[in-house]
């Protein structure tokens, strides 16, 4: 829910989105990094609503599992007509068991719909998954330090000085407040976090996302097929070039080229096969190598 987290939290997967060069009055640091001043102007049982100041976007948690914003003024977003771009980010997060939750996300927009007759539905899926397997390992580690310190005490464990926080510190309030901090199992659940798993469990994509995704599980069976007529390729061009050679493959530069072949075929299999992997299983994201 804070905004300023993107530059830290997703270091290298969308960019520098302020430019050294361009400081203005502010200090950036590093990362991009930079002050957000927001505001929560409603606050209640229904959720609350946080503006960015200088007329920069809104914010809005619909208790109890939907947030949703824009980068546009909320009126504007409201009430622009059709012709103008609109844009806006819709989160749901619904949890289903200690220490889980299943996320529903959508970016509806009038803009550029022309885009998604073109380009495949799980090209669109790799940026937010990878996004995503960075907010997941931060939040895991965060979701225990919060068990440890309690959650009547979750302050103690974090440190929310900026104004960017207000909505952290809103939802924690609201989650107190209406929900006595704990969540209400359909079934009766210790409220216990389970062991923590290896990266690659926790971090995993198969599972939590591509077997769920038409689109994704889909591409990815294409691929593995691509990945073994390639290999199948590159065996039969050197066995093309072990039969012919004397007959149809004579010369140094026909040799060449057919050794060239197999050598692209296998290359570009492996290279399919470290694709799939990172985008459909599992990539490691460690912060201090972005």
């Amino acid at each position: 829910m804070d905004p300023a987290h993107v530059p830290y939290a997703h270091k290298g997967l969308m960019g520098k989105l302020l430019k050294k060069e361009n400081l203005g009055r502010f200090e950036f640091d590093i990362e991009g990094g930079g002050p957000i001043k927001m505001k929560t102007k409603v606050a209640n049982v229904d959720g609350f609503l946080t503006e960015q100041q200088e007329n920069r976007g809104y914010f809005r948690y619909a208790a109890p599992c939907t947030f949703y914003g824009s980068p546009l003024p909320r009126e504007v977003a409201r009430f622009a007509v059709k012709k103008k771009p609109q844009f806006m980010m819709v989160f749901m997060c619904v949890p289903v068991a200690p220490g889980k939750s299943r996320v529903i996300w959508a970016f509806p927009r009038n803009v550029g719909l022309w885009l998604d007759k073109v380009i495949p539905r799980w090209y669109y899926h790799m940026g937010p998954n990878a996004l995503l397997d960075s907010d997941t390992y931060l939040l895991h580690v965060e979701e225990r330090n919060f068990a440890a310190a309690g959650a009547e005490n979750w302050h103690k464990a974090v440190y929310v000085p900026t104004s960017s926080d207000n909505m952290v510190i809103a939802f924690r309030n609201w989650f107190r407040k209406h929900c006595k901090s704990q969540v209400g199992w359909a079934v009766p659940t210790a409220d216990q976090l389970p062991a923590t798993p290896t990266k690659d469990k926790l971090m995993e994509r198969y599972w939590s996302h591509v077997a769920q995704c038409r689109s994704c599980s889909a591409a990815l069976k294409a691929m593995k097929a691509l990945e073994v007529a390639l290999q199948f390729a590159s065996v039969a061009v050197v066995g093309f070039l072990a039969v012919a050679k004397g007959t149809l493959v004579t010369s140094v530069v026909q040799r060449a080229v057919v050794v060239s072949l197999a050598v692209l075929c296998f290359a570009a299999s492996r290279w399919l096969a470290s694709f799939i992997e990172k985008n459909f299983y599992f990539h490691d994201y460690v912060h201090a190598y972005k």
